[in-house]
């Protein structure tokens, strides 16, 4: 399912004076995100056969790209309380493609994303080069995704995903999907894995669309990317990492998914 809204995205008009910005900002982007890559790459052929599944190296650089694009792009990032460091996964609320930099900047994770996502030109690579779980919103693939997602958990990962589903205009948190949760309850892992709510909230640059940084519906990727890049004062965005919960302490998936979401929800509204 894909999030509509009923009034039109903010159009962007890039002036002649604002390219220059564009080519620098992209160009460096580019060359960053190909250099991350390239080293990321050969240090998984030392990785990959020494630990198998779990990745104790490659994910600080890409924590480090991240936080580098964050800067040529100009964004602030403010963050409030800690990530976790016991065994389980983060779950947020889903505004725009920029939710991949700041949440990688903020922590070493391993995004869940929807499967569609691997067949996208260079973003669907880069994905899989980073260790993205593809997940298939199909209930008969259900017990295969739960398998996958058990596995990377037994592995050590700390996967992040998005429970509604679908990207908005970061003006609202939607409804949560509980189907994910299902992993986290098998007897031989609910007793020790935690799930912590994460809020990402955007704001706007001063005088722009409240919506400026949301991506969502059929807007085209690459219009977003360069209004976001032709932007001379940008606005800023602030995670809010909130109390992990005991999956033990929770009766069902059903009962996560409404705390999990009752607390991304009291982050974003604040």
């Amino acid at each position: 399912m894909t999030w509509i809204s009923d009034i039109p995205p903010p159009r962007s008009t890039i002036g002649l004076r604002a390219w220059p910005r564009i080519v620098w900002r992209g160009g460096m982007l580019f060359f960053l995100v190909l250099v991350g890559l390239g080293v990321k790459l050969v240090l998984r052929v030392i990785e990959r056969p020494l630990f198998g599944l779990r990745r104790p190296i490659t994910p600080w650089i890409t924590q480090a790209v991240c936080r580098m694009a964050l800067m040529i792009i100009r964004l602030p990032l403010h963050i409030e309380g800690q990530p976790m460091r016991q065994r389980g996964a983060i779950v947020a609320n889903h505004a725009s493609w920029l939710d991949i930099f700041v949440l990688n900047a903020a922590d070493r994770v391993f995004f869940g994303s929807k499967a569609e996502v691997a067949d996208w030109p260079g973003i669907g690579w880069l994905a899989r080069a980073t260790g993205t779980v593809f997940i298939r919103r199909d209930r008969r693939e259900a017990s295969q995704q739960k398998l996958l997602f058990e596995a990377r958990l037994r592995a050590g990962h700390r996967l992040l995903f998005f429970p509604e589903g679908t990207s908005s205009d970061a003006q609202r948190v939607l409804p949560f999907k509980s189907t994910l949760f299902a992993a986290f309850f098998v007897p031989e892992l609910r007793d020790f894995l935690h799930i912590q709510p994460v809020s990402i909230t955007y704001h706007a640059p001063k005088d722009a669309d409240p919506r400026f940084y949301g991506w969502w519906g059929d807007m085209d990727f690459a219009a977003h990317l360069l209004a976001v890049l032709a932007q001379q004062r940008q606005g800023r965005v602030t995670l809010v990492f909130h109390k992990p919960i005991e999956v033990a302490e929770m009766a069902d998936r059903k009962a996560m998914t409404l705390a999990a979401e009752a607390a991304v929800r009291a982050g974003f509204a604040a």
